[in-house]
């Protein structure tokens, strides 16, 4: 029978108790452990006060111990919140209070880490390591969750504070099914595992994994070289990354030119396009490997992607709909956009959200009622935001953001949360955070700011930053003018500052062509 629930996936019969299902370092965790910790874990986590619906925050560094949380949790009838390893105190606590944790899972160092940051959160369960410290959860009031809720992912919001993304198990469920029919996934595959369990690209990697039996090998990238190391040493057959990873690959590994790496059947991009000189040099040096481009958003997972035979036609392209879902475009006045005609990318399928926690309003502007519907089909369908143009072969091709959200290294960026940051320097009277247009990241954070006097030293601002912000958030230039351009309303001239930045730099690059 076809599993309904995530960590139903362990039952499956490919999941030998003897396989080896997670390797971390020199530690590996056979598919028949997995399952006794994960049923040890979940007993724990309902011992703790922990019900069907509660949400489970997990706070710990890609490893074994997270793998067995998140299905714990799900075992636990919770619903598992992973949060990101490298965010500060305050952005921890946001989330822990925001989704009404009943329990959180961390280990001692970032226990150790957050230090008082959770103190006041009433009723908020804490359990550091599987068989570490425990405090029973009392008082809190449970919320009453959607149906099938599985998941609440976080992702960054317009208003500066992280929303979480619910998925169902549903979602799950299918994403693991979708992704592997066309990656042609099997028991057979060694993947390795570098993007975080936070974001829906790394967790589905260890949900298709579990699914097929195979094995998954976890690493924490420090060097290029790390990765290129740990490929030849497992056999990799799998991996999965953003265009920054690809970069570092290319162009500061040395050991990425001379190692044999045979053994790699596949890669796949998401967060962001790959340029191609990128795209050139992978397949130069790995002639073998198929190279899958794809595209998606965490309120619906994934939406296309393009199959390595295409990437010569159309090298700029997004592709197309991904299996069991459909892809439309829509325009400003309502209507269905035909081939070289821009709209916002909608998408109809399983993997379409259940919307954001606690946020109606917003779930509404994503979430909405299809403008197509089909006889007997009542389900929303997730509206991108994102202006894409199809081909005559429809072939689709991203052409920007209708909001003002960055996307860099796979991260989607609120500006109002650096910009917040920067305020609070004490260091600037106005500032204002743009996305430019950068091949290696997707888009790079480039601050545009009003200085106080001469204003504070670039360093010791830029210091602040890297100790207030999570390392993706930290602007990669701080730029100062007198004052900063408004529309006729008064609000911050966004569009014009990247503009006029975006076409100094055109100038600038004909120029060095011309000399």
């Amino acid at each position: 029978m076809s599993p309904t629930q995530l960590h139903q996936l362990l039952d499956g019969g490919a999941c030998a108790p003897d396989r080896v299902a997670v390797v971390e370092g020199t530690d590996a965790l056979t598919y028949g452990a997995f399952r006794g910790r994960m049923a040890a874990l979940a007993r724990r986590m309902t011992a703790l006060g922990v019900g069907p619906g509660d949400r489970v925050a997990i706070l710990l560094p890609k490893s074994c111990a997270e793998c067995v949380a998140i299905f714990a949790a799900s075992a636990a009838g919770a619903v598992f919140v992973p949060i990101h390893p490298s965010l500060r105190p305050r952005q921890v606590r946001h989330i822990v209070e925001d989704c009404g944790a009943r329990l959180l899972v961390t280990d001692p160092a970032h226990h150790a880490a957050i230090g008082s940051e959770l103190d006041g959160l009433a009723g908020l369960g804490l359990l550091v390591g599987e068989n570490g410290e425990g405090i029973a959860a009392a008082g809190i009031a449970r919320q009453p969750t959607p149906d099938g809720l599985a998941a609440i992912l976080y992702t960054s919001g317009s208003t500066g504070l992280p929303k979480g993304v619910m998925l169902s198990h549903e979602n799950l469920l299918a994403g693991t099914r979708i992704v592997r029919t066309y990656l042609g996934i099997t028991a057979d595959e060694r993947i390795l595992s570098v993007l975080p369990f936070s974001f829906d690209y790394g967790l589905n990697q260890l949900l298709t994994s579990v699914e097929q039996g195979a094995r998954l090998v976890l690493l924490n990238v420090r060097l290029g070289d790390d990765v290129v190391r740990a490929i030849e040493t497992h056999r990799i057959t799998g991996l999965a990354g953003v265009p920054t990873l690809w970069t570092l690959l290319t162009r500061a590994s040395p050991r990425f030119a001379k190692a044999d790496l045979a053994s790699l059947r596949y890669l796949t991009n998401s967060g962001g396009s790959l340029p191609l000189a990128t795209i050139r040099r992978l397949r130069d040096r790995l002639p073998e490997t198929e190279l899958f481009l794809m595209y998606g958003l965490t309120e619906a997972f994934r939406s296309t992607y393009l199959p390595p035979e295409e990437i010569d036609r159309h090298p700029d392209s997004i592709g197309r709909a991904i299996p069991e879902t459909e892809i439309f475009l829509v325009t400003p006045d309502g209507r269905r956009a035909g081939p070289g005609e821009p709209g916002i990318l909608h998408h109809r399928g399983p993997t379409v959200s259940l919307g954001y926690w606690n946020r109606p309003d917003d779930t509404a502007r994503v979430l909405v009622p299809d403008p197509f519907p089909r006889a007997g089909q009542d389900r929303p369908v997730c509206r991108s935001g994102d202006i894409v143009v199809a081909d005559d072969h429809g072939f689709l091709r991203f052409l920007g953001r209708e909001d003002a959200m960055i996307k860099t290294q796979g991260f989607r960026v609120s500006p109002t949360e650096v910009e917040a940051a920067l305020m609070e320097t004490g260091a600037f009277r106005a500032a204002a955070v743009i996305g430019l247009p950068d091949r290696g990241v997707g888009q790079r954070i480039h601050a545009v700011t009003v200085p106080v006097g001469n204003g504070a030293d670039t360093a010791d601002v830029m210091g602040h930053l890297r100790r207030s912000l999570a390392p993706h958030l930290v602007p990669r230039a701080i730029e100062r003018v007198d004052s900063l351009p408004t529309t006729p309303n008064g609000k911050v001239d966004y569009k014009r500052l990247v503009a006029e930045r975006v076409s100094a730099e055109i100038v600038a690059e004909e120029a060095l062509v011309e000399a």
